[in-house]
């Protein structure tokens, strides 16, 4: 078949025609020669149309070149500090959320995490239950009633599942990237995988068994591994089909003591640990081999969290020495210091460093006013702080992928779902 004629973007006329011989050819080529004719003779198709899969093959370059646009919109709208001038931040402050809606444990709530569709909450306790919740259902729970009419009439109670699986505290809460499955990690040295998707569920489908206690744990961007971070020094993959685990075979490359935060990239090419040994890693995807060490990463003192940019480039970390720092992956130095969180120097508990959904910010709980720190992610400069309500230290904070809100967990037993209400923003 000959080329078609190239779509002119200022003929509408002239593209559907083009499409119009696209279609009927590619039926040809498929085997539809009745239907392909039928339609050749209603829309009188001149010349006549051979078989050709042309159609099929612009269509597989369009999803190509998609993808590449998706993924560079995606940086785009997220941090990169070499194509985006300072002060550009767009969205809302954190300063302006509000508590939409608080649960409560029997014991200190210890840990958070939202769906990857920004539609599900889960908190665990040091009781051992897990409290799934739905977002929309937490916004109408408190939604004026002038502002946001119609919010109210969703029926049902936020709390939509409790589990009750584990035998001692729930250290951490990861949910599936493409299944409705949640995953648990506890102090009873096991990791849990529960399926969501089934109203009665309270026990989990899957276990992981290990000898030490669970810190922290992260899904692979396709879901079909699992980061394990546990009292012990060496990082376990469990492929959650078999159930087979893999450690990296070289101990010169493993920390020195137990990992507290693991965190996989967007693209699931390399993962960062970071441990009580105060050193920060990254790790190959792949082979699973130590690429970079950044060695106190925060003058020595305990890893508190890890966390990607989107795009890939850096990391944001958080330490004991109430500092934020974010890391250029590229050149293995500490670009920007987020500083004036900690009044008292070295820190008691654990606290997460995390980006707001358009990473324009840097949330950070001071554990010595239990109030909100954020930063301007790209010039640094500090925003107003916010107090979170919490009558004992925020033990995790975790910020929706998708929307304006974030979660906060302390050991005054309660959790907060946070949002910021606004018609040019989901909530």
């Amino acid at each position: 078949m000959k080329d078609i004629e190239i779509l002119d973007p200022n003929n509408t006329v002239k593209n559907r025609e083009i499409l119009h011989r696209l279609i009927i050819s590619q039926l040809f080529y498929d085997g539809f020669p009745q239907i392909a004719a039928e339609l050749a003779n209603s829309i009188r198709t001149d010349p006549p149309c051979p078989p050709s899969n042309r159609l099929y093959q612009i269509m597989m370059s369009a999803l190509q070149n998609e993808k590449k646009e998706v993924n560079y919109d995606d940086v785009s709208s997220g941090l990169d500090l070499e194509f985006q001038a300072e002060g550009s931040a767009i969205a809302p402050e954190p300063a302006s959320y509000e508590t939409a809606y608080v649960t409560s444990h029997k014991h200190a709530c210890r840990s958070g995490s939202f769906s990857f569709d920004g539609q599900l909450v889960a908190t665990g306790s040091v009781d051992a239950s897990i409290k799934i919740l739905d977002v929309d259902r937490m916004v109408a729970k408190s939604a004026p009633d002038d502002n946001e009419p119609g919010r109210e009439q969703q029926q049902g109670h936020p709390v939509i599942r409790t589990l009750y699986d584990h035998t001692e505290e729930v250290a951490y809460l990861e949910f599936h990237p493409k299944e409705q499955v949640l995953a648990s990690g506890s102090k009873d040295a096991t990791v849990k995988l529960f399926d969501i998707s089934k109203p009665s569920v309270k026990k989990a489908h899957k276990t992981f068994s290990d000898c030490e206690p669970v810190r922290c744990l992260a899904f692979h961007p396709t879901g079909d591994f699992l980061a394990v971070g546990t009292d012990h020094h060496l990082l376990r993959i469990y492929d959650i089909h078999t159930g087979q685990c893999f450690v990296s075979a070289i101990p010169a490359q493993h920390h020195k003591s137990a990992i507290i935060c693991v965190k996989y990239a967007a693209t699931g090419k390399c993962y960062a640990t970071g441990g009580v040994d105060g050193a920060i890693k990254i790790w190959d995807g792949i082979s699973g081999r130590c690429i970079n060490t950044f060695t106190d990463a925060h003058g020595g003192h305990e890893i508190c969290s890890v966390s990607f940019t989107k795009n890939g480039k850096y990391l944001l970390s958080s330490g004991k020495d109430s500092l934020v720092k974010l890391w250029e992956l590229s050149t293995s130095r500490a670009l920007i210091a987020y500083t004036g969180a900690g009044t008292t120097g070295k820190q008691e508990h654990n606290t997460q460093a995390v980006f707001n959904h358009t990473e324009d910010f840097v949330l950070y709980p001071d554990e010595a006013t239990t109030s909100l720190c954020a930063w301007n992610s790209r010039n640094a400069s500090r925003l107003r702080l916010t107090s979170l309500g919490h009558n004992g230290p925020v033990r995790h904070i975790v910020h929706s992928p998708t929307a304006p809100a974030f979660l906060t967990c302390s050991d005054d037993f309660r959790a907060r779902f946070w949002v910021r209400r606004s018609t040019g923003n989901q909530y």
